[in-house]
C-alpha cells in the first residue's frame, strides 16, 4: 500500500496542469492520495473536481471568515483512496469511518448521513476546552480523519504563523495542542495512528536550508521533537528514520525568490506513524512499525516546479512559466498489510454530497465561470512590468503601477490616457447587449456603414439626373424641393464620413504620440534600474506588499535566485529602494 501526501496550492490549477482529476490523481500512483490547501469552498464541491472513477474522495472545507480577510476556500483538504469497488469490499484503502475535523462537534452537511454517536475519546480528551473554541479551531478544514480497520489516518494542513502575529501564534498553538490529546486518546484505546501533511514545522535545523544557531529553540519545532521517540514521545518521523543524514531533503521553496534553483528550501511536509507495527509485536527486539511495515519513504521530486535544464530566470527564464505546486509530494510505502473485514464506503464520501449526488445548486452552476477565472489569476505573474499594448489599452487595469507611469510621462501623456480610456468604452458599449432585442439584431460593420453613405450619395444623384426629369427637360417644384432635401441629405452624409475620417486621423495620430511617450517612459525606467553588486546585472523591480510605513513602496533586488550564501551563482543579497519621481511642468 502507497500513501501520499501533497501540498496542491490549490486542487483547481492542479486539475488544470494534468487535464483533469483522473490524470493528476494517476500520476501519483497511489492508494491513498492526501492533498492540502485544495482552496475549495462547499459550493465549489462539483464532480469535476471531487470525484474520479476509481477513488473515493473525502472533504473537509474551510467555512470560517475572520476579520483579517480570510475567506472560506483558502486552505481544504482532501482524502483520496484508490478502490476497486465502494461497497462491500475488504480493502484497506476504503476506510471504514470519516470524519470532517478532530473535535467531533462539526455540523454534518446537508445530504450527509448525520454521526449516530459522539466519539467518547472527544469528551475525554478536550473537555477542557469550550464549544466554542473547538469551533473556532476546527472551521478552516484542516484536518479529515479516516479509519482504516488497522490505523486511523489523519489528513492534516497546520496553520502559518508569522513571528509578529501573535493572534495566529496563539491559533497554532491552541491547534496542535487539541489535536495532541485526540492522538493520545486513540493511542490509549489501543488504536494505531499514521499523520501525513503540510504541518508548517521544520522540526530540525537539518531540515531548513538557512537554519541559524537557535533556530531549533522555536516553540512549534520543540513541540513537534516532543513527539518523537527519540526524545520520550510516541511517534516516528518515518522520513527521518529511513534517512536520517540526508541533508537537502526540502519539500517547499520560496515562489517569489525562485528558490528551486538553488534547491533552499525546508522540509515541512511529514508522515508520522506510532511506533507499534502491524504484527503486535512491538514490545519484541527489532519490532518496530518502520522495521516491519514500511518499505519506503522518500520525496517525490520530479514534481517540482523548476526542471533540470530550464532556462534561469535571470537568464530570460523569467518569461517561462512555471506549473505545479510550490511543495512536492511525500510518499510511504506499506507492506504485510492485511485485510479488513467487508464495509462499505463512509457516508461522509463525496459520492453523497448533494452537488455531486443528484442535482447541482444555484450557487454551484453560477461560480463554475467565476472558478476558471480564479485558474488563471492563481497562475498568474502579477510582478510583470505591464506590457506596451496593455499600457495602451487599458491603463486603469493596473492602478497604483499606471499612476507611477503617468507621473514619469510629460503633460501631454496626462491627455492620452483618458483618451484610450474613452476608446476602450466605446469598443465595450459596441459588444453590449443592451436589451432582449438587441440580440437578434444584425451588427452594422463601421466600414459597412460608411459605404453605405457612399452608395447612398450616388444613389442620390442618379434619381436626381434621370427620375425626376419632366418630359420638356424641366423639373417640378416638388422635384426640386425633394432633390434639393437629397442634396443637402447627401452633403450631410458625405460631412459625417469627413468627419469620421478626421477622427481616425486623429486617433492614429494621438496613439502614436502615444506610443512615442510609452518608448520614453521604457528607456528612463531602463535607465533607472541599478546593477546589482554581487553580478553586475540589472536588478528587477519589486513592490512592499507588507503592512506598514513602507507598504506600495518600491525597491529593487538583485535578479537571481535566492540561495545559500555560499554559492555566488546565488542572489547576492542587493537592495536599493527606488527614487521617487516628480512630473514635469510643475514646481521646482
Amino acid at each position: 500500500m502507497k500513501i501520499v501526501t501533497y501540498n496542491v496550492n490549490g486542487l483547481r490549477p492542479r486539475i488544470q496542469q494534468y487535464g483533469s482529476l483522473l490524470k493528476l490523481l494517476d500520476s501519483l500512483d497511489a492508494d491513498i492520495i492526501c492533498f492540502q490547501e485544495t482552496k475549495l469552498s462547499k459550493h465549489d464541491l462539483r464532480a469535476d473536481l471531487v470525484r474520479a472513477e476509481g477513488y473515493e474522495s473525502f472533504f473537509s472545507c474551510c467555512t470560517r471568515t475572520s476579520d483579517r480577510g480570510r475567506s472560506s476556500g483558502y486552505s481544504g483538504v482532501a482524502t483520496f483512496c484508490r478502490v476497486k469497488s465502494a461497497f462491500m469490499s475488504n480493502e484497506v484503502a476504503l476506510p471504514i469511518s470519516a470524519e470532517e475535523g478532530f473535535t467531533g462537534l462539526l455540523a454534518t452537511s446537508k445530504g450527509y448521513e448525520p454521526r449516530k454517536e459522539k466519539c467518547p475519546s472527544i469528551a475525554e480528551g478536550l473537555e477542557c476546552f469550550s464549544r466554542d473554541e473547538l469551533l473556532i479551531v476546527d472551521s478552516e478544514g484542516r484536518c479529515l480523519i479516516t479509519d482504516h480497520g488497522h490505523f486511523v489516518l489523519f489528513n492534516l494542513y497546520g496553520p502559518r504563523a508569522v513571528q509578529d502575529d501573535s493572534e495566529r501564534i496563539q491559533f497554532k498553538l491552541t491547534f496542535f495542542k487539541m489535536l495532541e490529546r485526540r492522538w493520545e486518546c486513540l493511542m490509549h484505546q489501543g488504536r494505531r495512528i499514521i499523520i501525513v501533511g503540510d504541518l508548517n514545522i521544520a522540526p530540525a535545523s537539518i531540515d531548513r536550508c538557512d537554519a541559524e544557531p537557535d533556530f531549533e529553540k522555536n516553540v512549534f519545532r520543540q513541540w513537534f521533537r516532543s513527539l518523537l521517540v527519540q526524545n520520550g514521545g510516541r511517534l516516528l518521523d518515518i522520513f527521518r528514520a529511513k534517512h536520517p543524514d540526508r541533508k537537502g531533503a526540502y519539500t517547499c521553496w520560496s515562489q517569489s525568490t525562485g528558490a528551486e534553483e538553488f534547491n533552499y528550501g525546508s522540509r515541512i511536509d511529514h508522515i508520522l506513524s506510532a511506533r507499534s507495527c502491524l504484527h503486535g509485536e512491538e514490545t519484541q527486539e527489532g519490532h518496530d512499525f518502520v522495521t516491519c511495515n514500511v518499505a519506503e519513504c522518500d520525496i517525490l521530486m520530479q514534481f517540482q516546479r523548476c526542471k533540470p535544464g530550464n532556462t534561469p530566470r535571470w537568464k530570460g527564464g523569467r518569461s517561462i512559466k512555471l506549473e505545479g505546486s510550490d511543495h512536492v509530494p511525500v510518499y510511504m510505502t506499506l507492506v504485510d498489510i492485511p485485510e479488513v473485514l467487508e464495509h462499505s464506503t463512509p457516508p461522509l464520501s463525496t459520492r453523497y454530497h448533494p452537488q455531486v449526488f443528484g442535482s447541482q445548486t444555484l450557487v454551484s452552476m453560477f461560480t463554475r465561470r467565476q472558478t476558471t477565472e480564479q485558474v488563471i489569476s492563481e497562475e498568474s505573474e502579477s510582478r510583470q512590468i505591464p506590457s506596451q499594448e496593455d499600457f495602451l489599452s487599458t491603463p486603469e487595469k493596473y492602478g497604483s503601477r499606471a499612476s507611477q507611469i503617468s507621473v514619469l510621462g510629460s503633460q501631454s501623456n496626462a491627455n492620452i490616457l483618458p483618451c484610450i480610456a474613452t476608446k476602450k468604452k466605446a469598443r465595450l458599449g459596441q459588444g453590449s447587449q443592451l436589451t432582449l432585442n438587441s440580440f437578434f439584431q444584425k451588427r452594422t460593420h463601421r466600414s459597412e456603414t460608411s459605404s453605405s453613405s457612399f452608395a447612398d450619395s450616388k444613389l442620390c444623384q442618379t434619381d436626381i439626373s434621370y427620375s425626376q426629369i419632366e418630359p420638356d427637360g424641366v423639373p417640378s417644384a416638388a422635384d426640386e424641393s425633394g432633390a434639393s432635401k437629397d442634396c443637402r441629405s447627401s452633403a450631410i452624409d458625405n460631412n459625417q464620413h469627413k468627419c469620421q475620417l478626421d477622427a481616425c486621423d486623429s486617433d492614429k495620430e494621438k496613439r502614436k504620440v502615444a506610443l512615442q511617450e510609452w518608448q520614453r517612459i521604457q528607456q528612463l525606467m531602463q535607465n533607472s534600474v541599478p546593477l546589482c553588486k554581487g553580478h553586475q546585472e540589472p536588478c528587477v523591480p519589486r513592490v512592499v506588499k507588507k503592512a506598514g510605513p513602507n507598504l506600495g513602496r518600491r525597491f529593487y533586488a538583485c535578479a537571481r535566485a535566492e540561495g545559500p550564501s555560499s554559492n555566488p551563482e546565488a542572489n547576492c543579497g542587493y537592495f536599493k529602494w527606488a527614487a521617487v519621481l516628480k512630473s514635469k511642468g510643475k514646481g521646482k
